[in-house]
């Protein structure tokens, strides 16, 4: 975990560069970028979430004669689901933060490139409409996640309902 918080501590932005060299200039930089910034709310929800899986009740499965890999698959993970859905709504607003600031130091194309491209010939009404792009493109896929969320981890959420 250490290592896992040092490098989350990196300034995302600053590989850019280091990826267009190793990957050129296009949507691969972006993609990476993206994983970047999302990776570690990701990994840290899941760890907490596998970390809540109380001792007795894995105790339990043990003496049941369940191996370690059966209490990660039959419990562990599925335990660990909600936790995981969360992550993904904050590391989804977090990709296109990634996307963009990729697009705008190393893409020809792209909203990022738009920004870029819009600011230096003052349409700011173009450079406001990509914002709002961007934030309306996050919020769907915040719904979406939170949509699918629901109908699969319905059962970890009291007083919820299946809608």
């Amino acid at each position: 975990m250490p290592l896992v918080t040092a490098f989350n501590a990196l300034p995302k932005a600053a590989f850019v560069p280091m990826l267009v060299v190793w990957f050129g200039i296009g949507s691969g930089p972006a993609i990476l970028t993206a994983f970047l910034f999302s990776f570690f709310p990701i990994m840290v929800n899941i760890a907490t979430g596998l970390a809540t899986l109380e001792p007795e009740l894995e105790d339990v499965l043990r003496v049941l004669g369940a191996k370690r890999w059966d209490v990660l698959t039959k419990v562990g993970l599925p335990r660990s689901m909600p936790y995981f859905f969360d992550s993904l709504k904050v590391a989804i607003t977090l990709t296109f933060v990634g996307t963009t600031v990729s697009e705008m130091t190393a893409s020809n194309e792209g909203i990022g490139y738009l920004l870029i491209s819009a600011g230096s010939a003052m349409q700011m009404g173009l450079a406001f409409a990509g914002l709002v792009v961007v934030g309306a493109m996050a919020m769907v896929m915040y719904e979406l996640f939170d949509y699918v969320e629901r109908h699969t981890t319905a059962w970890a959420h009291r007083g919820s309902q299946n809608s």
